[in-house]
């Protein structure tokens, strides 16, 4: 599906567009909006359209178009919308991509063809270290972070013992390597299961067998449901404490998971309730478009068109020199909602990194509220390994 927003608006600027500017910002919307984890895909997507509305349809003065394609969270299908919109629509930004697995799929296509893809969620350890790459950006964290963070306070709370569960897929293995970076008691038993699963009676059982102090899992979208549902009906939230990062416990399954995760921690770069100004004018005006509290996801959507704005404008809509709109991307010149932000020399995030407990709000409903900061300016672990070409 094609979107063009309020071009007609913006044609006073294409009047003063400079001399070898381009006259449309042309985005490739690649994510997953059908079938398992399409909530997370639907609230990046929404996240920069709303960014996109507040901007007039523009990106750095100059009529966006965006180009959306639904993945189905196939690696080969976002390979084949990438090649195709790049193609056929001449897409000049890749964008959208949820999945670790996927954007690893698309990275050749991008760089074979010199399209800028700037990730709003995944963010695989692969292209952090000595595979980085000049045309990746990662507007959101490098895989591992969030687990770090749940590995430092659980190692501050005092656990010994735990189990630890994720998905057998590249995120899955970035998120147990990053909790055991921090943690610094004993993981008794790493569980991998396949990527979609939704049936986790064997795997409770192992935990239950196992009797840890406590649990640290990563399942998001459906399969965190399923998981957090199944733990609490097995009898295990009383007696085996589990904590998550905050894709485990996101504003996208908080009301179909219910009462079995109020109260649970869980670690972000963001929340809802982060006290700056950009973040208290995002989540109001994601609440009045969309009649829903925004997740991490959206609000990792609405930087990533924030981003491609500001790298526009520094570039005076000149696109197509690929070095300056690279150096202006890395610059990060957007006031983002999490509040400080910059780009480390591999196009990660360094951050800063909270504590958060599910809450119900003043209206009921379920949501995550701040509890601490783990990190203050937390970078990746692999940025030292990348040397850009």
């Amino acid at each position: 599906m094609r979107r063009s927003l309020a071009a007609m608006a913006a044609i006073a600027a294409l009047a003063a567009t400079p001399a070898g500017a381009a006259d449309t910002v042309r985005i490739g919307m690649v994510t997953t909006l059908s079938g398992p984890g399409s909530g997370l895909g639907i609230d990046i997507r929404d996240g920069f359209m709303l960014a996109l509305d507040e901007l007039g349809g523009t990106l750095g003065g100059l009529p966006a178009e965006v180009v959306e394609g639904d993945d189905g969270r196939e690696p080969d299908v976002a390979r084949q919308l990438v090649q195709r919109m790049i193609e056929r629509d001449r897409v000049q930004v890749i964008t959208g991509i949820v999945w670790s697995n996927l954007a690893l799929a698309i990275m050749p296509t991008v760089d074979r063809n010199g399209v800028f893809f700037i990730s709003p969620n995944a963010g695989p350890s692969e292209l952090a270290g000595e595979r980085c790459n000049p045309w990746f950006f990662n507007v959101a964290w490098q895989n591992d972070n969030n687990h770090e963070a749940m590995g430092r306070h659980m190692t501050g709370q005092g656990f010994g013992q735990v189990v630890v569960l994720a998905p057998n897929y590249p995120a899955g293995h970035d998120a147990v390597a990053g909790f055991s970076r921090y943690f610094e008691g004993e993981i008794i038993e790493e569980i991998y299961t396949p990527l979609g699963q939704l049936d986790y009676a064997a795997e409770l059982a192992q935990v239950r067998a196992a009797d840890p102090e406590a649990v640290y899992f990563f399942y998001p979208g459906g399969m965190g449901i399923n998981f957090i549902r199944q733990y609490q009906q097995a009898g295990l939230k009383d007696r085996i404490p589990f904590f998550g990062p905050a894709f485990s416990f996101d504003q996208t399954i908080l009301e179909a998971v219910g009462e079995a995760a109020l109260g649970v921690m869980n670690t972000a770069q963001w929340s809802p309730d982060l006290d700056n100004l950009a973040n208290r004018a995002f989540v109001a005006a994601f609440e009045q478009a969309y009649g829903r509290i925004p997740s991490l996801y959206a609000s990792q959507g609405y930087d990533a068109a924030m981003l491609i704005d500001s790298a526009v404008r520094a570039v005076d809509g000149n696109i197509e020199d690929a070095e300056a709109f690279r150096s202006a991307l890395q610059a990060a010149d957007f006031e983002s909602v999490r509040g400080p932000f910059r780009f480390n020399a591999n196009h990660y995030p360094i951050q800063n990194f909270y504590l958060r407990q599910v809450v119900r709000d003043r209206d009921g409903r379920l949501t995550n509220r701040l509890a601490g900061t783990v990190f203050t300016e937390h970078g990746d672990a692999y940025a030292a390994e990348c040397e850009m070409e």
